[in-house]
């Protein structure tokens, strides 16, 4: 975890199961699946609703927090500040075993499978500044901007590349100094924040295979974190906020 947690506010794993049917609205359903999930982890025990999802949570001013979510076309799930990767594996590995069972998921129904690894950085100074003269100074795109008459308005580098012998798995990194409509998983506030996504598209045979599909793409996504995202991206923006004071 250290790894992973060391120059970053806060550091988190989201997941998202994207469907291509609509899930059932029926409160039943929805609620019978949220006690299921509290009975596994009892600290998630809030209920809320947002502009497009329900969500269960667990107290969001603790450090260690974990929500998941329904929308209309997916089950989103996550758990910031784990205290291993393993308890979040655990975590988003159950709601992978239990919601298809309470909301009829069907193999051909499931579209993707997503994992992100999420670093955020509360700071002061101007975001897309830091994120300008950690990532892009020194670099051709730097030289767009004209230092001494203009200032950098938004900065928010992002880059896509495809994983796997036919193309099934994709990553995407990307660094955002932009709130977004507020969702679970918001905490509020406006840190700049470093997002490694990697997807895992469908169908599956089965819904056992969601297992090995998740170990695949937590495979990936932990390598591509220790080997790119972290020494490319985190790094040094957490170095320039640092020479910042």
């Amino acid at each position: 975890m250290s790894t992973f947690s060391a120059f970053c506010s806060d550091f988190y794993i989201n997941q998202k199961l994207g469907l291509k049917l609509d899930l059932p609205e029926r409160r039943e359903t929805v609620l019978d699946l949220f006690d299921r999930v509290r009975k596994s982890f009892p600290r998630l025990s809030h209920f809320q609703r947002y502009d497009t999802e329900v969500a269960l949570e667990s107290n969001s001013a603790d450090r260690d927090w974990q929500w998941v979510a329904l929308r209309q076309t997916s089950i989103r799930s996550g758990h910031v500040n784990p205290a291993s990767i393993a308890d979040a594996y655990h975590f988003h590995k159950t709601i992978l075993e239990v919601a298809p069972y309470f909301l009829s998921i069907s193999p051909l129904d499931i579209d993707m499978l997503e994992v992100v690894f999420g670093f955020d950085f509360e700071t002061e100074h101007d975001k897309d500044s830091v994120v300008f003269d950690a990532l892009l100074a020194g670099t051709p795109l730097a030289n767009l901007v004209d230092p001494g008459f203009e200032r950098v308005s938004e900065a928010q580098p992002a880059m896509a590349i495809t994983l796997g012998e036919r193309g099934e798995m994709q990553a995407v990194f990307e660094v955002r100094t932009r709130p977004r409509v507020p969702m679970a998983g918001d905490r509020g506030g406006d840190p700049i924040s470093v997002f490694l996504t990697v997807r895992r598209f469908g169908p599956i045979a089965s819904l056992d295979e969601l297992k090995s599909a998740f170990g695949a793409v937590v495979g990936h996504a932990e390598m591509l974190a220790e080997q790119r995202v972290i020494p490319h991206l985190v790094v040094p923006i957490y170095e320039t906020l640092q020479a910042r004071g």
